[in-house]
């Protein structure tokens, strides 16, 4: 056996020793967003449409770009995601009072209400999946957690 050889099974043995966190991550998220289907489905909204709604306020309009970067999608895409929830009268858009070009949204009274029940959903998941760890457990998967969503946010950002 040549050298390169042994060089390419010690890496090969290496990565197989290493701890494998995407399919965890991909796991975690297929079932969360599963979760989260079932119970934002007795609200009568579908995935996506709660992070959006969390995102809005009802007396600062925030414009389209802004909102679809704050997502990591592409305008198009909360546009589309827009129009869905006007025809539930849960969020308006208006032009913007400084650039009549730009596009700004908020949530209305019935928006508010359901945000506040999207909020309750997360809490509600939260508490399940909490109970069973120790403050301590919470606390260093809340911190891996969130540097882990921060890289990959940033990553993604450089691909598009």
């Amino acid at each position: 056996m040549d050298t390169n050889s042994i060089d390419q099974l010690k890496q090969t043995a290496t990565a197989a020793e290493m701890p494998m966190i995407v399919p965890s991550l991909l796991s975690i998220a297929k079932s969360t967003r599963a979760f989260l289907t079932l119970l934002l489905a007795e609200v009568g909204l579908h995935p996506g449409q709660d992070q959006l709604l969390d995102r809005l306020d009802a007396r600062n309009p925030i414009n389209v770009s802004t909102l679809a970067d704050a997502l990591a999608v592409r305008p198009s895409t909360v546009s589309k995601m827009l129009d869905r929830l006007i025809e539930k009268g849960l969020v308006q858009r208006t032009a913007s009072n400084s650039d009549a070009r730009r596009t700004m949204v908020q949530l209305t009274a019935v928006g508010e209400q359901a945000q506040a029940q999207v909020r309750a959903i997360w809490r509600r998941l939260e508490v399940d999946l909490t109970n069973s760890l120790s403050s301590d457990e919470v606390e260093i998967l809340d911190r891996s957690l969130v540097r882990a969503g921060d890289l990959l946010t940033q990553r993604l950002r450089r691909l598009r």
